[in-house]
């Protein structure tokens, strides 16, 4: 089984090779070599080809009653390294700025308890790449990764959260992680001379009108008790002060806590786009792309004996968690299969997707220990 200090120097090693999405062939090598140095009694590792970063792991149990499921995921994001740490990334501008170098050596630890102590179901190890863009977990789905032997009765999978302190569990009921729908707006009018206005069609004027009328849709149609975003945060159009833009884009976000309330939003963004360009006399395109980034809704009945677990057990500090802002694309999976996305907390000041984020290493096999005594717990029932 490995030890605390086999644990952190994975993760300082994961962490000096980070990949961005669907190009994690390193970091696959590595978790590959890794597991294969565990005991191979009850392990049974497959590559798919389908998918061929990924990897997965499965556990055979002396009296399996249910498949349980585990996801990690293992990829990196854009962002050049400013934590002057001696391990820091050696892969210029890549970065674990979201701490998957943690998620995965938390997993690794997990599985190397129960490459030792075979447990009594079938848990199934998925080490995940694609998370932060190419929806990975739709793409896993939807190649037909989980299809026969390889299905999950249930999954769980974690985020770490440098909000809380190093080690502590967090979850709630319902949602945890917002989804979200990529938004991008082209108005096509016709151009012209600043000085003849009646010959032209200003798209800049239309797209200020169609901005000032989305403002309304989280005021005016969405409960107030519940919550919503929609940010347009690029808008591109015209080429020189004195020309009229008869093209002009908006690209922005829509977040929303459950999948019913992210249709609401972009039914009404495309009603608004609708009428921008009748009244405009334009043609409006609207192009919404959820890809696999759904709410990631937490399945009631099993969070519920997580959470239960993780109240009442000596080694783990849990904390309640409000639902957050920001996409997962484990909300795809847990779509498909009933399951638990819980926080990590790593205790630090700098935010995910920080370039100085440094998660705090004793979260590791706080993490493992806590996991690995809930998924005992789970298959005593």
């Amino acid at each position: 089984m490995l030890s605390e200090s086999n644990l952190i120097a994975i993760r300082r090693h994961l962490h000096q090779i980070p990949e961005l999405a669907l190009q994690e062939t390193e970091t696959h090598q590595f978790l590959l070599e890794t597991v294969k140095k565990m005991d191979q009694k009850f392990l049974e590792i497959r590559n798919p080809e389908e998918l061929p970063t990924a990897m997965m792991v499965l556990v055979h149990g002396f009296d399996p009653q249910r498949m349980i499921g585990y996801r990690t995921d293992i990829d990196a994001l854009p962002v050049e390294e400013q934590t002057g740490l001696p391990y820091s990334s050696k892969h210029s501008g890549v970065m674990h700025a979201c701490g998957h170098d943690i998620h995965m050596t938390v997993a690794l630890g997990v599985l190397s308890y129960f490459s030792e102590h075979q447990p009594k179901d079938n848990l199934l190890f998925f080490f995940q790449p694609a998370e932060e863009s190419e929806s990975g977990g739709k793409q896993s789905y939807e190649l037909g990764l989980f299809h026969g032997r390889w299905r999950p009765d249930e999954f769980y999978g974690l985020h770490d959260n440098p909000d809380l302190p190093a080690g502590a569990i967090g979850c709630r009921m319902g949602t945890l992680f917002a989804g979200t729908t990529e938004v991008n707006i082209d108005l096509n009018g016709k151009g012209g001379h600043a000085a003849y206005p009646q010959d032209a069609n200003d798209t800049v004027v239309a797209a200020a009108m169609l901005i000032s009328q989305v403002q309304t849709v989280i005021s005016r149609s969405i409960d107030p008790i519940q919550s919503g975003v929609i940010t347009l945060g690029k808008i591109d159009g015209g080429t020189i002060r004195n020309v009229i833009a008869g093209h002009t884009r908006i690209e922005g976000t829509i977040r929303g806590l459950t999948q019913k309330m992210i249709e609401t939003i972009d039914q009404r963004l495309k009603d608004i786009c609708e009428g921008i360009g009748r009244s405009y006399n334009m043609d409006v395109q609207l192009e919404l792309n959820q890809g696999g980034y759904w709410p990631v809704e937490n399945n009631p009945e099993l969070t519920k004996r997580f959470i239960s677990y993780m109240q009442s057990a000596q080694n783990v500090n849990f904390v309640e968690t409000a639902p957050a802002m920001t996409g997962e694309d484990f909300g795809f999976l847990l779509a498909k299969f009933p399951g638990t996305m819980f926080w990590l907390g790593v205790d630090d000041d700098s935010q995910l997707h920080s370039a100085t984020l440094t998660p705090k290493e004793e979260a590791i096999q706080q993490g493992v220990d806590a996991i690995t005594g809930f998924l005992e717990y789970r298959m005593t029932e």
